[in-house]
């Protein structure tokens, strides 16, 4: 089978290997029907995280048919066409029945890799896969990339919205205008949130932005961003903040634009070493954040909403290739020609 192999910074490509097999009871073969490039992927591919060369591609979004499974697997069959979370609950313990699936304490491998690939060993899979009606097929071509979303980026920017408590009449700010901040704000008017304040200066972020139902476009960065986020709310600053990228000026900005009392709802990576919380300490402001809870949203809430047609995240997909054309994929992202990079693997 193809899968795609990290060689160094800069560079993927596609390398033959053999087909993944079952290792133990509660794992489940995948044949990958489309997955993707994250904007976490770009990170070692950038050289600005260390990643072994010549290893296991980091992709963690999929959507695909069940191959085979192991012997403790009920919940589905080969053949059945399900969402791949990147996280893997077990659905009964603490953190799972709390809805932190994210987070779940049954075992310690709780993330996906090697999604970028014909096919790909899922484990832990009873409880965290997310059956979709029906086959490929049945489906457009728009809604097959809004149910990939649901492997991650829509789940990511529901758990900022979620964490930061943004309720009806809400005022939110969305820091970061890539595919998680962008689900973010669709995120932020699912729960009711009044205005929406998304932070881009990429107009064709802005308008998908707007089009999922940003109010506001703050094209400004670091303290003329703050500045400008005080401007539109009267000096008093946000209800609720989705800090959705993780760098050191996200986290600061989604720090200081916050009213006292405020929640910033963290997803974005970190990768900083250290926060200063003086400030968000004299402003009461509350942090909250971590791994998706990608099983339990896409069961409770984001799975209808996509087949119900009420939302449309795939629309964050803006450049399209196949498996032998990955580290296109990851260049296209790289140079932000894409907002995210839609792999086709399979029929």
């Amino acid at each position: 089978m193809k899968t795609t192999l990290f060689v160094k910074p800069g560079k993927v490509e596609i390398e033959n290997t053999d087909k993944p097999a079952i290792q133990a009871e509660d794992d489940i073969i995948l044949r990958v029907v489309r997955a993707c490039v994250c904007g976490s992927d770009l990170w070692a591919y950038r050289g600005l995280e260390d990643k072994a060369a010549n290893s296991m591609n980091s992709g963690h979004e999929a959507i695909g048919i069940v191959d085979s499974v192991g012997d403790a697997i009920t919940t589905v069959k080969p053949g059945d066409f399900v969402i791949a979370p990147f996280t893997h609950g077990c659905g009964h313990c603490a953190a799972c029945l709390a809805g932190f699936d994210g987070d779940c304490q049954s075992h310690s491998d709780n993330f996906s890799v090697g999604d970028q690939g014909e096919y790909v060993r899922f484990q832990h899979g009873e409880w965290a896969l997310v059956k979709i009606p029906g086959q490929p097929e049945d489906y457009s071509d728009g809604m097959l990339n809004s149910l990939l979303t649901l492997a991650d980026v829509m789940a990511t920017g529901y758990h900022a919205a979620r964490v930061a408590n943004v309720k009806s009449g809400d005022t939110v700010a969305i820091v970061g205008d890539g595919a998680v901040g962008l689900c973010g704000v669709i995120a932020a008017r699912m729960r009711g949130a009044k205005r929406i304040i998304a932070m881009s200066r990429h107009e064709d972020r802005q308008k998908l932005a707007s089009e999922f139902g940003a109010t506001d476009i703050v094209a400004e960065r670091g303290d003329e961003a703050v500045k400008r986020v005080q401007q539109l709310t009267n000096q008093s600053g946000v209800d609720a903040v989705l800090e959705c990228v993780g760098s050191a000026q996200s986290n600061d900005t989604a720090m200081k634009i916050g009213r006292p009392g405020a929640i910033v709802g963290r997803v974005g990576l970190p990768h900083e070493p250290k926060v200063d919380l003086t400030d968000s300490f004299y402003g009461n402001i509350s942090i909250a954040g971590g791994p998706a809870s990608v099983t339990t949203y896409d069961k409770s809430i984001l799975l209808k909403s996509v087949l119900d047609g009420d939302i449309h995240p795939g629309k964050v997909f803006t450049k399209r290739f196949g498996l032998d054309q990955i580290d296109d994929a990851y260049q296209a992202m790289a140079k932000r020609e894409a907002i995210k990079s839609l792999v086709i693997v399979s029929k």
